[in-house]
């Protein structure tokens, strides 16, 4: 046999082992040794199909370092900055990661993903039987993956075993390459699909029945302008008891407002990232329950989301994020849940930055500038914002120095603190100036998720608030997990009490303040009485009423878990016939005429 023959072999366990020990002390991440071998045979079944299909050696090798490098390193990287390994649906995630990464994030990311393409192609040949052979093993495992992919998923879970609501410890019991295999098969194997009409309905009559009556039943609606403000990143640090901070990260009269409301909280469905779950929750009412960005291709139909109900009242209904404006898909996405304006980045000027991220004070006021005449005209406007300001790694302008220092080793600890400095100062002065200019709107304010604070949750496990992994949460690490701040403006009547608010449920509150009374979607996500349930990617947890959380990860459940089981069950039926089937479930109301959308210019034309 020639010595080449043997060149995947040689690479494969030189890599295998130079990516285990990067993997383990650099990020922490060390796979159990019992998927090595497993996974290491994989990796290198792998190698010699495209070793066969490989004209230079050479390439190969360097093909084959990248793709090791994007599944051991890409993973871990993933796994300590979010807590789980790289998912199918990242995949989809990839192009709002490129556009958002700056400077050499940007290549880093961009470079080793645009070098596996070229050289793939640049380096294949079909010279040799054995390319023949390798191609039609790729191809039949490719057909396999996608048309059968119970085949694999049923027999690698009986032998591997599969934990529905903790991936990392899939991962670190798999191994990189079987993991990828694995859960690439799960993907399309559990994709969501429309419904049937007897399905939808039967769920929406399950949901319906145990609703409890309105009780602003016969009270007139009420059109009163309505200000969402989604605050990126937006936290407390005081609860890192051992970050020291020797100076108040939050605006002191921020925290007075917040106490009048018993310093209630929004609990997201996300940690770290994916803001634009966050904004689905809490424009559309229904929860998200898995690991994808729900903008990407779970929201294609025309939804009677807030700003739809809203505009059909005879609202003005306004998006605005200084962002590139295709970033999560949100031109289709904010056209289809009603939005008739989106102001993003091209119509700010740039005039307050924080490196590429511009500041909170300036959006607020460009924003109060844009919607000025509608509140002059006396028409009843949903003003929502996205601010950009407070996103990782917490950039700051020179005029914006450091005015709060910590103890904490981890780094973020201390800039974050910084950057929630001058964010919670600047959202009290754009409430100060809503308040003056508009004193009977209802304002809501609210963080998407808690900021990134170091590897593996450094700066969370130091102070003790969470472990290393989810596998060791207790059940209150689960709620602090999730928990942001929320505050909730009604006019002149000041901050509502709401206690802990899972984000989709807050649509029906504000609907609830302006006395609106007909059939909506958000009906169907009313909780079952004494509890509120937030779910999470496999697994969900209950909020009961008297302040104790259980924790609901895998049958068999206890009363209370089945119960919020099988009502998230019902919710996630209605939900796939409303956002991606045939709408069976939708409320019936008079027809209305359609409000055009006004999307960025050069945007506009992918929505005919």
């Amino acid at each position: 046999m020639p010595y080449k023959y043997l060149a995947p072999l040689f690479s494969t366990t030189l890599l295998y082992l130079v990516f285990y020990l990067i993997s383990t002390f650099k990020f922490d991440v060390q796979l159990q040794a019992v998927a090595i071998p497993y996974d290491f045979l994989l990796q290198l079944f792998v190698a010699y199909m495209l070793f066969a299909c490989s004209r230079r050696l050479w390439i190969f090798l360097v093909l084959q370092t990248l793709l090791a490098g994007v599944l051991y390193i890409g993973n871990a990287v993933k796994i300590s900055f979010f807590g789980g390994p790289i998912m199918p649906d990242d995949v989809f995630a990839l192009r709002s990661l490129l556009l958002i990464l700056e400077g050499w994030r940007f290549f880093a990311a961009a470079v080793p993903l645009a070098a596996i393409a070229s050289l793939f192609l640049f380096n294949f040949t079909m010279r040799h039987w054995s390319a023949y052979l390798a191609s039609l093993a790729a191809i039949l495992i490719g057909m396999t993956v996608v048309y059968q992919p119970a085949m694999i998923v049923e027999p690698l879970d009986k032998h591997f075993g599969n934990s529905v609501w903790d991936q990392r410890s899939n991962y670190l019991w798999h191994g990189a390459t079987m993991y990828s295999l694995q859960e690439g098969s799960r993907y399309f194997l559990m994709a969501d699909v429309p419904p049937d009409m007897d399905e939808a309905q039967e769920a929406a009559q399950n949901l319906l029945s145990v609703q409890t009556p309105s009780d602003h039943a016969g009270k007139p609606f009420t059109p009163r302008n309505v200000h969402l403000v989604l605050l990126e990143s937006f936290w407390d640090p005081n609860g890192l008891k051992k970050a020291h901070y020797k100076q108040n990260p939050l605006a002191p009269d921020f925290r007075k407002l917040w106490k009048n409301a018993d310093y209630a909280h929004a609990m997201a469905p996300v940690f770290g990232g994916y803001t634009a779950n966050s904004e689905f929750e809490v424009l559309c009412g229904f929860p998200v329950v898995k690991d994808n960005v729900k903008f990407e291709r779970q929201l294609l139909n025309q939804a009677p989301c807030l700003p739809h109900i809203l505009a059909d009242k005879g609202y003005k209904t306004t998006a605005s994020h200084p962002n590139v404006p295709v970033f999560w898909n949100r031109v289709n996405a904010y056209e289809r849940m009603g939005f008739q304006t989106y102001w993003s980045l091209a119509d700010f000027l740039q005039d307050d930055m924080n490196r590429e991220f511009l500041s909170d004070v300036s959006l607020y006021r460009q924003v109060l500038d844009k919607i000025q005449p509608t509140l002059d005209a006396k028409q009843p406007i949903l003003d929502y914002i996205v601010t950009y300001f407070g996103h990782w790694n917490y950039p700051l302008s020179e005029s914006r120095p450091f005015k709060v220092s910590s103890t904490s080793p981890v780094e973020e600890v201390t800039t974050y603190a910084n950057t929630v400095y001058y964010k919670s100062r600047e959202l009290m002065g754009f409430i100060a100036e809503m308040q003056k200019r508009d004193p009977d709107g209802i304002i809501v304010l609210f963080g998407d998720h808690l900021p990134f604070l170091g590897e593996n949750f450094a700066g969370y496990v130091d102070s003790g608030v969470l472990a290393t992994n989810r596998s060791e949460f207790t059940p209150e690490m689960f709620k602090f997990y999730v928990s942001t701040p929320m505050l909730i403006l009604d006019g002149r009547k000041g901050p509502v009490k709401v206690g802990s608010l899972p984000l989709y449920q807050v649509p029906a509150l504000i609907l609830k303040l302006l006395n609106y009374d007909e059939p909506a979607i958000m009906d169907y996500t009313q909780p079952p009485s004494g509890m509120r349930i937030r779910p999470l990617p496999g697994l969900h947890f209950d909020l009961l009423d008297g302040g104790s959380v259980e924790v609901c990860k895998e049958p068999p459940y206890s009363e209370t878990c089945q119960k919020s089981a099988e009502w998230l069950r019902n919710v996630n039926t209605v939900s796939n016939d409303l956002f991606i089937g045939r709408q069976q479930t939708r409320p019936q109301h008079p027809s209305q005429p359609d409000q055009e959308f006004v999307g960025p210019p050069e945007k506009t034309k992918a929505l005919n």
